[in-house]
């Protein structure tokens, strides 16, 4: 779910942490349902009077959630929940410690079928962000593979990333993908 609030112009603001103050108004974090209420008026009807909507709100949405990811993935980071690099994240799988495993958006296919052949776990992968935004989180030019350990952190991250995925309309995730026995 997405949360939208008004601001004292009457602009209709995105809500991204659900935090602000005001009377909310909840939309399914979904493209199709967005636009729907923009074309019907939902808004207007839902703040009971005439609203600005934000030209271009579906980049809006993407790149407040984007950057949502990247924070998250940065708190993760910070609390020792999550690492980059191939032969670390390839160490945690082995461990066991893996919730779930972000892979750069402009990353290859079999360098991310090389990471996972062979291994026994069940976890969760997903693809929001190009290998340049997952780098910066760590410090590096660009970032292929970042393991985040199982807890809330990885939940939160999750859950941002399928609500990117409804605002943007393409596939981000495999839930609890089975990688191969060893």
């Amino acid at each position: 779910m997405l949360r939208f609030v008004l601001g004292p112009d009457r602009q209709v603001v995105p809500d991204l942490a659900a935090r602000l103050p005001g009377r909310g108004i909840w939309l399914s974090a979904r493209a199709d349902v967005i636009e729907t209420a923009r074309a019907k008026g939902a808004f207007a009807r839902a703040a009971r009077g005439p609203v600005i909507l934000p030209a271009g709100l579906h980049e809006v949405l993407r790149t407040g959630l984007e950057r949502r990811i990247a924070d998250h993935l940065g708190l993760a980071r910070r609390a020792g929940q999550a690492v980059a690099g191939f032969a670390k994240v390839r160490e945690w799988l082995v461990q066991g410690r893996v919730a779930g495993l972000l892979e750069a958006a402009d990353g290859s296919e079999a360098e991310r079928s090389r990471l996972l052949g062979g291994m026994g776990a069940s976890v969760w992968v997903a693809w929001p962000l190009a290998a340049a935004a997952l780098g910066s989180v760590f410090g590096r030019d660009g970032a292929v593979h970042v393991a985040v350990a199982h807890g809330r952190l990885a939940e939160a991250l999750l859950t941002e990333i399928e609500r990117l995925a409804g605002v943007t309309g393409r596939a981000l995730t495999n839930q609890a993908v089975e990688l191969g026995g060893q």
